[in-house]
């Protein structure tokens, strides 16, 4: 078996889970998000992120595609006490959000 035959054969088996995050929208926020998973070793798959439309505070929505493992409810948890997080829901790995941007992703630049 090739190595991109076995990778993609790896990726088709691992479990992932998306998680929406209500953030407030200033400078640093991704920063501190990042480097929670970051200093844990823990890969985000996939990342978007909006402000929130019609919000009356500063809002934005932070999803994150990330690998379903033992840590996951631990990161959760401290996700949760960062002070700029107010909310984070997670969703099954088929939730259809980053499916629905795959393909501005395949766009020739």
């Amino acid at each position: 078996m090739t190595n991109s035959a076995l990778i993609e054969s790896k990726q088709s088996q691992t479990q992932y889970a998306i998680l929406a995050l209500t953030v407030r929208n200033h400078p640093g926020v991704m920063s501190h998000i990042c480097g929670l998973f970051a200093r844990r070793a823990f890969n985000m798959e996939g990342i978007l992120c909006l402000p929130i439309q019609g919000s009356n505070s500063s809002s934005s929505r932070i999803w994150l595609k990330v690998t379903q493992d033992s840590r996951l409810k631990q990161i959760i948890a401290q996700l949760k006490k960062l002070q700029d997080v107010a909310d984070v829901i997670q969703y099954p790995g088929n939730h259809p959000i980053f499916h629905r941007v795959a393909p501005y992703f395949n766009e020739q630049i």
